[in-house]
């Protein structure tokens, strides 16, 4: 996608006054709607950016940070993801927060729990990266079968999902909290440093608003 096809919301001013904000902040914060107005939800950016549940990849102490808002079933997702993929390896200055946001259907939150799972072996982004790569609605054996194939240890995967399941659920429920306080429209939606994309980019697209985000930072 051309830069000019961004939908680098406006909400970008006042969600990088938010974060600021944040780091004055112990609490969580009154969000707000992207036109500003007070929103009747409060968003813990402690939790939106630094979740010790949460999943993440990339550099742990890179300049830029995007948290990912996507669901398995979402064909966006799945078109973007491997562009996001291929620029956090190549930058290598850019930590990645994995939002599970399954919203689209009851598979979407199977597949969710099973990557999350999945983390507890140490194999979240291998079983992110094969969930995204299924096409259509996947029964849960089919997702099962395809995160063996990827390397991930399904008796282990099936013993967490039922040891782990109150974590899973309690990071499932934050992150939608975190979405609706954002007022995000859907799947896929990147926050990337101070800017909200809500658009499947491909690799330019991520490259450049990667950029403007350092860019702003810089001028700061």
């Amino acid at each position: 996608m051309k830069r000019r096809a961004l939908l680098l919301s406006a909400a970008g001013l006042w969600l990088a006054a938010l974060l600021s904000a944040a780091l004055l902040s112990a609490g969580p914060l009154a969000a707000a709607t992207s036109d500003g107005r007070p929103s009747n939800k409060t968003l813990d950016v402690e939790a939106l950016l630094n979740d010790p549940h949460a999943p993440t990849g990339g550099n742990p102490k890179g300049d830029v940070t995007i948290v990912a808002f996507f669901d398995y079933n979402c064909g966006y997702c799945r078109k973007a993801s491997p562009e996001l993929e291929r620029l956090v390896k190549e930058d290598g200055k850019i930590r990645l927060v994995y939002k599970d946001w399954p919203i689209l259907s009851e598979s979407s939150v199977v597949a969710a729990q099973l990557a999350l799972a999945a983390k507890y072996q140490g194999k979240y982004e291998a079983a992110h990266k094969r969930l995204m790569t299924l096409p259509g609605r996947a029964s849960t054996e089919r997702m099962s079968a395809a995160l063996g194939e990827a390397g991930v240890d399904r008796a282990k995967l099936a013993k967490d999902l039922k040891t782990h399941a109150r974590e899973i659920g309690a990071l499932l429920s934050r992150n939608n909290e975190q979405a609706e306080a954002l007022e995000l429209p859907g799947t896929p939606v990147y926050l990337v440093g101070p800017y909200k994309v809500a658009a499947a980019l491909d690799y330019d697209g991520f490259k450049q608003v990667v950029k403007d985000a350092r860019a702003r930072a810089a001028a700061q």
